[in-house]
């Protein structure tokens, strides 16, 4: 028997499709399913019952009816409305999208904190003086930061997804439901095998493979949440010097780092940063090279490589005679 739908007005069956649709591409639409949700009563309260009914002004009474007072609330809501009526469009139910307003312009927008190598060693060093969980929290900090995964992949790890002999990370359960393997180092793999011997010191039944890499009791993965405090907890006492525009540090900004680092080493290796974007977005569990591109923050560092390609090309040219 079929579960009741949480969609009862006309346009419930579409919604019901356009949900199986993204989710089939590996996306979660919790959240959006919860603002369809809205829209399928806001609909039946209005007595909507046909497609034709759905104008441009009914749409903006609707985004308007929800009170978002944050932009990106707002856009969030404007654009789930929009995916739907594209896939209606897309399905021929619809000849155009009845959504017209434009998005709302964000007055603030987060510049991430880039760890430098010395930053995050000092955050490391800091983290492994810890009197409780100083191991975990060290080897955790190192995977994140070394590795650029999401914080929640990293909790998630258990003892089979570490691949020594091709120093390689399961990660499974991903943003998008896909798998997919990150290798790492000789000197993270040294890590993770003092790691192995930590957590298997701490179990005295043995560690079987389907036990959490970062835990801290029952055998029970870490929350996500939990190593994001302690961070906050030690960020203070370092003391990092926070350039002006610069948000203060987050957990999460330990992967931004790790997208910036890799396109610095690129520069500084005198490769094409172009043709690798694919490479590094795969690397980070990304969909597509889009999503990547949010986290390749300017830093000074990465300017001064790319002034100097730019100079570097400006006088071959130059020199080759393609002055105008």
């Amino acid at each position: 028997m079929n579960a009741p739908s949480h969609f009862q007005s006309f346009l419930g069956a579409d919604i019901e499709q356009f949900l199986t649709h993204k989710r089939s591409l590996g996306r979660h639409y919790h959240t959006e399913e919860k603002t369809l949700v809205l829209l399928d009563r806001y609909l039946l309260e209005r007595r909507v019952s046909a497609l034709l009914e759905i104008t441009p002004a009914l749409v903006d009474q609707f985004l308007l009816s929800r009170r978002r007072t944050r932009p990106r609330s707002y856009n969030h809501l404007r654009c789930t409305l929009g995916r739907l009526f594209s896939y209606l469009v897309d399905q021929e139910k619809l000849a155009r999208s009845p959504l017209r307003s434009p998005p709302r312009r964000s007055r603030y927008q987060r510049t991430p904190f880039i760890f430098s190598m010395a930053d995050a060693e000092r955050l490391l060093a800091l983290a492994k003086t810890l009197p409780k969980g100083g191991q975990t929290y060290y080897v955790l900090f190192a995977v994140l930061y070394s590795l650029g995964l999401r914080v929640g992949e990293a909790c998630r790890l258990c003892v089979k997804d570490i691949d020594l002999e091709r120093r390689a990370l399961v990660i499974r359960e991903t943003k998008f439901y896909k798998t997919r393997l990150v290798p790492f180092g000789p000197k993270l793999q040294a890590l993770l095998v003092e790691h192995l011997r930590y957590r298997q010191a701490k179990s005295p039944d043995g560690l079987s493979a389907d036990q959490p890499v970062f835990t801290f009791r029952g055998g029970r993965p870490m929350n996500p949440g939990t190593p994001s405090q302690m961070f906050h907890h030690l960020v203070p006492r370092l003391h990092f010097a926070i350039p002006p525009g610069v948000s203060p540090p987050r957990l999460h900004d330990l992967r931004h780092s790790f997208a910036v680092g890799a396109l610095t080493r690129w520069y500084r290796l005198g490769l094409d940063p172009q043709t690798r974007l694919l490479a590094l977005a795969t690397f980070l569990g990304h969909v597509d090279v889009n999503s990547t591109a949010i986290y390749l923050t300017t830093t000074p560092t990465l300017l001064d490589h790319a002034n100097q390609r730019f100079e570097a090309f400006a006088a071959a040219a130059i020199s080759g005679g393609l002055t105008p």
